[in-house]
């Protein structure tokens, strides 16, 4: 499937080619912290086919928890998170941000990972009262 997205400001844009299926929520801690969020849904991709199309990214390294070095790719100018990828033979393996493609609604998750560190209250969140945007 062909998408296209962008950072929270614009500036860095892109295109790439995924695969459905690959998307994935992860629940562990680390996540959290960089989304600020409870979970971080990501769309696993080979780095050949996303184009960046404009803009400049800054990277952050850091440790993940199974102990690999991860680079986390974001705007230098809002600071929106872009994706993430491995050192060395993991360099390709990119994780990009769901929440940045344009067609998102027609991405559901199709699995979740570190689901131990889940917020407990994850599985209520339906029966939440909810209500629509004015």
């Amino acid at each position: 499937m062909d998408v296209t997205g962008s950072c929270f400001c614009g500036n860095v844009r892109f295109a790439a080619s995924i695969d459905p299926e690959a998307v994935v929520v992860c629940h562990c801690e680390q996540c959290q912290r960089l989304s600020g969020s409870p979970y971080r849904v990501s769309v696993l991709v080979a780095r050949e086919d996303v184009e960046i199309l404009s803009g400049v990214l800054r990277e952050y390294w850091k440790m993940a928890e199974s102990g690999a070095k991860r680079a986390q790719a974001f705007c230098e100018t809002c600071g929106g998170p872009v994706f993430s990828r491995g050192e060395g033979e993991a360099a390709n393996d990119w994780a990009l941000r769901w929440g940045l493609i344009d067609q998102r609604a027609a991405l559901p998750p199709k699995r979740q990972i570190w689901c131990e560190a889940a917020a407990p209250w994850i599985n209520a969140l339906e029966m939440l009262p909810g209500e629509a945007r004015e």
